[in-house]
This record gives structure tokens, sequence and C-alpha cells, in this order.
């Protein structure tokens, strides 16, 4: 198992950016992907990026283009957000897939408003 600690949310306002990152602790050289979800309250939790261990990368058609999702090492993943919209504002939870787990970390708001 692995334990994730998010950062990186806040208020910004649209056009602005932030940028999440998730660290890891714990079983990270059992880590295969890692990725970034979103959810909206009374909505289904959706998958924004993903990037496996050999770097391969995917994405919401919804983020194409103004997200990048970028890994440094095996135990910390980024979520870099440009062009922020409104509809962007949700709670984003870092996911981790290792060879026997699933783990996911504690969530970060993130709002987009003027």
């Amino acid at each position: 198992q692995v334990q994730l600690v998010e950062s990186g949310g806040g208020l910004v306002q649209p056009g602005g950016s932030l940028r999440l990152s998730c660290a890891a602790s714990g079983s990270i050289f059992s880590i295969n992907t890692m990725g970034w979800y979103r959810q909206v309250p009374g909505t289904a939790r959706e998958l924004v990026a993903s990037v496996t261990r050999s770097g391969s990368t995917m994405y919401a058609d919804s983020v194409k283009g103004r997200f990048t999702i970028s890994r440094e090492n095996v135990k910390t993943v980024y979520l870099q957000m440009n062009s922020l919209k409104p509809e962007d504002t949700a709670v984003y939870y870092c996911k981790v897939v290792g060879t026997t787990f699933v783990s996911w970390g504690q969530g970060t708001q993130v709002t987009v408003s003027s």
C-alpha cells in the first residue's frame, strides 16, 4: 500500500493556472500508473489524466491542450492546469495503481471563479 499527500488546490480566476502535486510514500516501487480524477458533488468521479510508469499519458477530452500530467519519479505526479474554466471546479483526487493495490488521496479543492 501507499499513502498519498496532495497539494496545490485553491481559488483561481478563469484563464488562470494551478499546479497540483501528489507525493506517494510506502510501497512506491510497486506503483504502475498515477493519475488525477475529479468530482463535482452529485456526479460521478471522472478521469482527468493519467501517466504510466513508462510515461504514456491519457487525458480527458475536456482538458486536452490545457492540462499536462507529469511524473517526476516513481512517487511524485503533477498536474499543470492552464486556461482554467469555471467548469473545471471540482475536488481533485490523486489515484495510484500498483501491482496489488489501488490508493486514493484525500482530495484537494479547485475553484475557478471570478
